[in-house]
């Protein structure tokens, strides 16, 4: 049989499969990749039990919680266990502070199907203050870069070429502007800030000890970057990426309407997914109709009106390019060069794409 295990940093540096037995709601508050939850009891059940916990005591909520799981509904629970075990040899089962819920699901699993099973000693509340810890030790003994640039120069897509990079916006599940929003959902913010920190803990183990990021503000989307990196993103050093207006447009083209608008498809089909692709342009242009004011907020409507129009009626995209150029040069533009001056005097190096990615590999291998 194998043991109990406390060795968080191998667990996660290997993806070792997880069973998470806490109720749905805990889980979805928060949670680790890929771990798959088949829960001890569901919420209605954990809330009577703990409702009996708080008014009667421990034992009394035992017996509550082996009578609502019982016959039918605790073989159901056993055999969703017994097939993970199976497909999982190598993995373990967790409850929140690895206690009574996984002891029993270890006691039932043995007592009922003949396996032996381990769990996370600590239990998830033990590997989510692990990785925090990651994320605080990384900010002090690890240094990093930030990647700045207009919007639509690539920023992400120098990330993508570096082996050190971490992408915010990944782990966000957004593009961090206005615009941002993907076709599917943000993860949760225990959920952002614990891919981010498996992110780096593998990188680390790689021995990197310097990062680069994309200069972001301190949220990406509705999630909040982690208060100790952001503080010190907010002292790095800074690279600038350059690129012509015209392949920022069209880079943004691509971004904001050709591929969220494939997405949406993806998901719910061809007039369904066009439609609500329409719909959140829309609201991503009405969200920061206060800062473009009015007059300017109505003129980039009617444009990006008549853009949809035409892309649902014959497919082309074309007349996109007005509105983006728009928002380009009356909106983020100014607000840009006002936070590059501001930010001047931590640049150390600007240029093109080639040139940047270049650059971060030799200051990489240079500090290294």
């Amino acid at each position: 049989m194998r043991d109990n295990s406390a060795h968080f940093h191998d667990i996660f540096l290997h993806d070792i499969p997880l069973m998470d037995v806490r109720a749905p709601v805990e889980f979805e508050k928060g949670a680790f990749p890929g771990v798959i939850n088949l829960p001890l009891m569901n919420d209605s059940e954990r809330q009577k039990v703990g409702t009996r916990y708080k008014q009667e005591g421990q034992q009394a909520a035992i017996e509550l919680g082996h009578r609502l799981v019982s016959g039918d509904i605790k073989q159901a629970r056993i055999d969703a266990w017994t097939e993970f075990t199976g497909k999982h040899p190598e993995g373990f089962l967790y409850c929140f502070r690895g206690g009574l819920r996984s002891q029993i699901t270890q006691q039932w699993l043995k007592d009922e199907a003949g396996i032996q099973y381990p769990r996370i000693i600590g239990g998830y509340k033990a590997l989510r203050n692990y990785l925090l810890g990651i994320i605080e030790q990384a900010v002090t003994e690890c240094d990093c870069v930030l990647v700045g640039g207009m919007t639509g120069t690539g920023k992400t897509e120098v990330l993508a070429q570096l082996n050190n990079a971490l992408d915010l916006e990944g782990h966000a599940n957004h593009r961090g502007s206005s615009f941002g929003k993907r076709a599917t959902p943000q993860p949760g913010q225990i959920d952002f800030e614990n891919s981010l920190a498996i992110d780096i803990l593998k990188k680390r183990a790689r021995h990197l000890h310097q990062f680069v990021i994309e200069d972001e503000g301190r949220t990406v989307g509705s999630r909040a970057v982690p208060l100790e990196l952001f503080r010190t993103m907010q002292q790095a050093p800074l690279v600038w990426l350059e690129d012509s207006f015209a392949s920022r447009v069209e880079r943004i083209l691509k971004d904001y309407v050709i591929d969220l608008c494939a997405e949406f498809i993806e998901m719910q089909g061809l007039e369904s997914g066009f439609n609500g692709f329409a719909e959140r342009l829309k609201q991503s242009l009405s969200s920061i109709v206060r800062r473009l004011g009015g007059e300017r907020y109505q003129r980039l409507s009617a444009i990006m009106d008549a853009a949809l129009e035409e892309q649902a009626r014959s497919g082309n995209v074309d007349l996109h390019r007005d509105w983006i150029s728009g928002m380009l040069s009356e909106y983020y533009d100014p607000m840009y060069v006002y936070q590059r001056n501001s930010k001047d005097p931590r640049i150390e190096f600007a240029g093109d794409q080639a040139a940047v990615i270049e650059y971060l590999k030799h200051r990489s291998r240079r500090d290294a």
